[in-house]
């Protein structure tokens, strides 16, 4: 039997580093990279890019598209790792688990967008929520999220990792546009009817994430609290290995939680808090996991397996 072959073009960032490691030694697949010397050659990429069975996008967006739009074989299937398809209507978007209808999606799709690292924890958490009609489309989401330097690429890596780590900033709010361009994403896949404010933030850790949502009880419909989104939450992913809902009695517990709690996995962790009429939903994964890499592999194995 012929095994599938999977090119990864662009295996040098940190996310494509990631899916290399992932897929070495895998007996049920070829995969390809380009040798140093012929990574810039265009006609060698293009090559690769139109002989494999599925190629795997990790580039910057412009770059992204441009190699998406050389593909001339109609039988090669992409899976999209930047963030340039992730609207785009053509392409699949590559989260599994918002529905039983998006994993069939992804099985049988020619094109697929891999989700960003915020959208991953900010969709999986409103997403069963809207769906179930528990928070209101139109709400007034607000959304905090700290991501290890990794999330920068290669040139966070160097920031807090190079000659010059001790200046790097160990701590630092960005996107103060309001204008990120993960917002489109979650609104569109999140299904909410307005732009949600999101403010992101890097720290001084390598990788991992922690996101954040509050919500008032009082804006909610009568009789939905956080025992309700913590029960549509638990439902909806209930039996997925890839996301885990924390129960509402261990959540309590937790003192804190460390954005690097799930690094090295390819899971997303779900929690609801919930005190005087306030709730707070969070999220925990590795940026570098089911926030890039580990979601790459998942939509590969999806579209190999055609389940």
């Amino acid at each position: 039997m012929t095994l599938p072959v999977v090119f990864i073009d662009g295996d040098q960032g940190t996310t494509g580093l990631q899916i290399h490691q992932r897929l070495q030694g895998r007996t049920d697949l070829t995969l390809v990279t380009l040798p140093a010397e012929q990574r810039k050659h265009p006609q060698s990429r293009l090559a690769a890019l139109n002989t494999c069975d599925i190629a795997i996008l990790c580039l910057p967006d412009d770059a992204a598209r441009a190699a998406a739009a050389s593909i001339e074989n109609p039988n090669v299937r992409v899976i999209d790792a930047s963030s340039a398809h992730r609207t785009d209507p053509e392409w699949v978007y590559g989260f599994a688990q918002i529905s039983a209808e998006q994993q069939a999606a992804i099985a049988s799709a020619k094109r697929v967008s891999n989700p960003g690292c915020y959208p991953t924890g900010a969709v999986g958490l409103l997403r069963p929520l809207l769906d179930a009609g528990l928070v209101p489309r139109d709400y007034p989401i607000t959304i905090n999220a700290v991501s290890g330097y990794s999330g920068k690429g290669r040139a966070g890596v160097e920031e807090f990792e190079g000659q010059d780590a001790a200046q790097a900033t160990p701590f630092q709010i960005y996107g103060l546009s309001l204008a990120h361009k993960h917002v489109p994403e979650i609104q569109q896949y999140s299904g909410l009817s307005e732009r949600p404010v999101f403010i992101p933030a890097y720290g001084s850790f390598r990788q991992g994430i922690v996101l954040t949502i509050a919500l008032q009880v009082r804006l909610l419909a009568p009789g939905v609290d956080g025992a309700a989104l913590h029960a549509c939450l638990a439902q909806h992913y209930a039996g997925s290995g890839f996301v885990e809902v924390m129960g509402m009695d261990e959540a309590k517990a937790l003192s804190g939680l460390d954005p690097r709690a799930l690094n090295g996995t390819d899971k997303l962790r779900l929690m609801v808090f919930e005190n005087a009429g306030h709730v707070m939903l969070a999220a925990v994964f590795d940026n570098l996991g089911k926030g890039a890499a580990g979601a790459a592999v998942q939509n590969l194995d999806l579209m190999l397996t055609g389940a």
